[in-house]
This record gives C-alpha cells, sequence and structure tokens, in this order.
C-alpha cells in the first residue's frame, strides 16, 4: 500500500474547480515533484491531502493516508496523522510561525503531543531538532519568530515539520521566500533530512530546475489537472504535453541565459 493514495481528487470553490480529477501516490521512501504555473492547483492539492481545506472548498474523489481516508472524515480523525503520517512545511515561514510564541515551544508543541516528551526529555529533543537544522545556539529557541532571519525561520519551522518523524513530509515551495543562496542552504538541508530519516517527500514548486534536483518522479499539473507523470528523466528528457515542453524550453533558455558570457545572447 503507499504512504499516500490520491484517487480522482477534485476540489472546488463554487462552481470552479481548483483541482479536476487528480490521481497519484507517494510510496514509503520515494520523492515526488508536483510542479505548475501559480493557480495550477499544486497548494490546493497539498492541503486537500492533509484535510487542512478551507470551509469555502469542497473535496471529493479519494486520500487515502496512511491507509486512511481524508475526504469527508472529521478533523479530530485526521489530527493523529498530521504529525506522525505527514507534516507540511510551508514557502512563508513568517506567516506560518506563530508570532506570539517562542521558537523552541513550538517545536515542543509536536513533540509533547504526539511523541509525549515531557521535562527534561522534551527540552532535549527541542536542543536537537535545531542542531538537527543547523542552529545549535541555544539563544534560537528563546527568540520570537521576527528576531530571526528568513533562513532561520525556514530552519525552525522545518524543525517543527519533522518534530512529529513525519513518513510524509510536504514540502509547499519551501524555497520561494528566500535569496539565492539560503535557497541552496534550504535544499541542501532538506535533502540531508529526508535521507538520514527515509522519509517519503512530495515536494512542490514552480521550478522545474529545483524539482529535478529534490525528486525522483514529476507530477506535472496545470488548470487544476495532472497533464503528465513520470521520472524526472522522463519529463525531462522527452515531455508529451506541450505544457510540459514550455516548461522544460524555457528551464533550458534560463540556464542557456545564466551561462552565456557577459554582453553575449545566449
Amino acid at each position: 500500500m503507499s504512504l499516500l493514495e490520491v484517487m480522482g481528487l477534485t476540489v472546488a470553490a463554487g462552481g470552479r474547480r481548483l483541482v479536476d480529477d487528480v490521481s497519484f501516490d507517494v510510496s514509503a521512501g520515494e520523492r515526488v515533484g508536483v510542479i505548475g504555473e501559480s493557480g495550477s492547483g499544486k497548494s490546493v492539492t497539498s492541503l486537500a491531502v492533509t484535510g487542512l481545506l478551507s470551509p469555502s472548498l469542497s473535496a471529493s474523489g479519494s486520500v487515502l493516508l496512511g491507509g486512511r481516508e481524508v475526504v469527508g472524515a472529521a478533523d479530530r480523525a485526521l489530527r493523529p496523522l498530521r504529525g506522525p503520517v505527514a507534516a507540511l512545511l510551508f514557502q512563508e515561514p513568517l506567516t506560518a510561525l506563530d508570532p506570539l510564541m517562542r521558537v523552541g515551544r513550538q517545536i515542543a508543541e509536536p513533540m509533547r503531543r504526539h511523541l509525549g516528551l515531557r521535562g527534561e526529555a522534551l527540552q532535549d529533543a527541542v536542543r536537537t531538532a535545531l542542531a538537527d537544522v543547523s542552529l545549535p545556539d541555544e539563544r534560537i529557541a528563546r527568540a520570537f519568530p521576527h528576531e530571526l532571519s528568513g533562513g532561520q525561520r525556514q530552519r525552525v519551522a522545518t524543525a517543527i515539520a519533522l518534530a512529529a518523524r513525519p513518513q510524509l513530509l510536504i514540502a509547499d515551495e519551501p524555497t520561494t521566500a528566500l535569496d539565492v543562496t539560503v535557497q541552496d542552504e534550504i535544499l541542501t538541508l532538506l535533502d540531508r533530512l529526508v535521507a538520514e530519516r527515509d522519509m517519503a517527500l512530495l515536494f512542490i514548486s514552480h521550478d522545474l530546475a529545483v524539482v529535478a534536483r529534490m525528486t525522483d518522479r514529476v507530477i506535472v499539473m496545470r488548470s487544476g489537472r495532472a497533464v503528465e507523470q513520470g521520472t524526472v528523466a522522463q519529463v525531462i528528457g522527452a515531455p508529451q504535453h506541450p505544457y510540459t515542453a514550455d516548461l522544460v524550453a524555457s528551464a533550458r533558455a534560463l540556464d542557456s541565459a545564466i551561462d552565456a558570457p557577459a554582453g553575449e545572447a545566449p
């Protein structure tokens, strides 16, 4: 059984379909990318598979997460899945983190709830979690989110997402709000942690190069539909859908422009 199995997922707002009959699966330890332009339904899909859709949105089809049905399930039935089975890492940590709570407490909360840690064992686990994301300075745990840099906040958000030792990490454009240098550091960090913990990864991005770096298999979305799926090599080497071909061509043109000598056209 797949860790995540999505079958005919449709998400609608009123009469408009934001996600339209999407199907895919993620096995334990597998790395799958979801790529598409803004408004293609990528982020809505990530919220739907964890049962975090806004009440204004309706979902149909089936989503099995850890063998349990998500679509139509009560929120209280899904809470035990969020953390130990799947965890979400969002693109903007400043809004994802609680601005009124010190980051150490935010990391500690899922450990207390899902792992049952208390006292000194909990404090040790928080220190270890911060060290795992390359934030060994104990002053970080006492800081509020606004006192940290963008890269530090995303590392803290990563520590929170991993606190309950999830089997699946869903990373929704986790580097979009960061500059290029910090982006590379965060991607390297995620790559290492996913490998060390043998987690499955569902990585969502609009950047084909980043998806190719982080995943082995790709789902291409456009206007709410999955228009193409395949391994990274298949999708980049022999795209079957015109939209995918445009994505690949654009990525190659950007690479050529970057590599071209100053003052020369690619």
